[in-house]
């Protein structure tokens, strides 16, 4: 059988080769079929079929590049090939060019780059500064949110794509860069020198009310567990009453992290993870390996359903143990695990190689990408197919979509007015206008817009854009459609112009009728602006709903237990995921 597959690659080779091709051309060819007959000496089951259809592609390269009527972009066409055979099966098996690995090592593995430390956004084919990082060369020269990019070392940035802004901006540390920017009409020169941009995984800890720890994380990228473990270190100087680990918003990362910080919490030479493939040697069983930092700390975990990946396994491993209470809303459910590969010419491709499997035995991915329908829709599993789990102390845990929280909390949802408002920028440019007037402000948790000042926010809006449909406006709008397709709109058409003068009233209104959470958006902006990162979490702890009910519940020690033991004097109210904590 193997003189299939070798005989397939001698008619390549020299059918390839009899042919006027360019060397470029010839090499990347040539070195594709290396690796494909890598493969075949591999996996040897289904040799027949991989040479037979590898043979077919061959063969329309080869048509194409000799006889199609334009140059034939071999790398192109060869990563569209590559990209749609990884796109049938799921989103995070990926084919890395050579000119993408560093931006791809930033976003998956390291958090370091070269650069000035500012975050930027698109508005109207311009470039604008959306945030500056501080103690980084974009703050200490004056950069600002707000400020529009007009140019990088001469080149003119209008209309140019993020990645390419993203190449300018970033390069080796101490090297200069010269930007221009446009603030209120004028164009200012900045000469800098770019710096190694180190964000952290944790962007917060501290002491809350209560003598209460809290942490965040925002991934789990390289040094996340030595950054939480520094961060608890400190914390436990202050002989906290518990501690709340916030991983909202957190998509995961580097699987070994996690497990490194449930170390922290759970003694040595315990499961916490299991990962298992198709292919045996990707079986792997995660154990703590050294003793915990602190085993007894009463502990919350702060999920969301944008918590994924190893931000599930730090939860559900700490869930299924009982050594954490979770609190906020179901998890994304992402169970999958990843391996990076190293490919010729310096080019990259991660694979999905395992499931990962939690203390109690259930996998939470959410989504089966192995059945897909005909159409190619990728669906969730079914609710029959769902399997009951026991945490260690004999709670009801479930497989196959994401973590379910122990207590619920609903998600917060902002009215049309206010995702209207911060989708066309006019709360970010309020901010800039604000800042541009008061040099300075008080701490960051005791700031609030007056009256007075919310008032000037609505006169700046006031010649605006901020248009937006409200859902009554929507089913209205439906009503009247299915009236004009059932031809009664005429009988109706009073009542329905009556309904629709009331909503336009009321619409009026709205600016007024959402002003809190308005106002709680407005204040966020403007308070990053003078305080960062710090400031915009010491601010937001005052309207934080799940970091309340935690805060409750960490020092709560008879409620705390007895959610962790399962304890009969309390019971659960609701859905798998929808837990409400009620004494009998």
């Amino acid at each position: 059988m193997l003189l299939i597959p070798l005989y397939f690659l001698v008619h390549l080779f020299f059918s390839f080769n009899m042919h006027p091709v360019p060397k470029r051309k010839k090499i990347i060819f040539l070195s594709f079929f290396t690796l494909i007959s890598f493969v075949f000496f591999s996996f040897r089951d289904d040799l027949f079929q991989i040479s037979k259809n590898l043979d077919i592609f061959a063969s329309i390269y080869k048509e194409l590049n000799m006889s199609y009527v334009d140059d034939v972009n071999s790398s192109t066409i060869i990563k569209t090939s590559i990209d749609a055979m990884l796109q049938n099966l799921d989103p995070y098996t990926e084919y890395v060019p050579e000119s993408d690995v560093e931006d791809y090592k930033m976003k998956y593995v390291s958090t370091q780059y070269g650069g000035i430390g500012a975050g930027v956004f698109y508005r109207n084919n311009k470039v604008y500064i959306s945030d500056v990082f501080e103690g980084f060369p974009a703050q200490k020269a004056n950069i600002k949110p707000g400020d529009e990019l007009v140019s990088i070392d001469g080149v003119a940035l209008q209309g140019k794509k993020s990645e390419q802004v993203s190449l300018l901006l970033k390069g080796p540390r101490e090297t200069a860069v010269k930007i221009m920017i446009s603030r209120e009409g004028k164009i200012i020169e900045k000469n800098i020198f770019r710096a190694e941009i180190n964000q952290p995984n944790v962007s917060y800890f501290g002491m809350l009310e209560n003598n209460v720890g809290y942490i965040k994380l925002d991934k789990f990228l390289e040094n996340s567990a030595q950054e939480v473990k520094n961060a608890l270190i400190e914390i436990k100087k202050n002989n906290p009453k518990g501690l709340i680990l916030d991983l909202r918003y957190n998509g995961g990362g580097i699987l070994q992290e996690a497990v490194k910080i449930v170390n922290f919490f759970i003694a040595k030479d315990v499961e916490i993870v299991v990962q298992k493939g198709r292919n045996t040697e990707k079986n792997i069983h995660y154990k703590t390996y050294t003793q915990a930092l602190d085993a007894q700390i009463p502990l919350i975990i702060l999920v969301n359903n944008r918590s994924a990946s190893a931000s599930e396994i730090v939860a559900g491993s700490l869930q299924d143990l009982d050594r954490a209470v979770i609190i906020g809303q179901q998890s994304f459910g992402k169970g999958l695990v990843q391996q990076t590969f190293n490919l010729p010419y310096n080019s990259l491709v991660k694979i999905t190689v395992a499931k990962y499997y939690t203390p109690s035995g259930r996998c939470i991915q959410a989504l089966d990408y192995a059945h897909r329908s005909k159409e190619g829709a990728v669906n969730k599993f079914s609710d029959s197919l769902k399997t009951e789990f026991k945490t260690k102390n004999g709670r009801s845990v479930y497989d196959g979509s994401g973590i379910y929280p122990d207590i619920y909390i609903p998600r917060y949802t902002y009215h049309q007015i206010t995702q209207s408002l911060l989708s066309k920028y006019l709360l970010f440019d309020y901010a800039s206008n604000y800042v541009q007037k008061k040099p300075q402000i008080v701490a960051a948790k005791n700031f609030y817009l007056n009256d007075a000042e919310y008032a000037n926010f609505v006169t700046f809006i006031n010649n605006k854009d901020y248009s937006y449909t409200t859902e009554t406006e929507t089913m209205l709008q439906s009503m009247v459609k299915q009236a004009e397709k059932e031809k009664i709109y005429t009988e109706l058409k009073t009542e329905l112009d009556a309904l629709k003068t009331k909503v336009y009233s009321a619409k009026k209104d709205d600016l007024n009728q959402y002003k809190p959470e308005i106002k709680r958006i407005l204040e966020s902006e403007i308070v990053q602006r003078y305080y960062y990162d710090k400031g915009k979490y010491e601010h937001a702890f005052q309207y934080d709903t799940e970091l309340k009910e935690a805060l409750k519940l960490v020092t709560n020690k008879i409620s705390y237990d007895a959610i962790l033991k399962g304890d009969k004097q309390y019971k659960v109210i609701g859905k798998p995921g929808k837990m409400l904590v009620q004494e009998d």
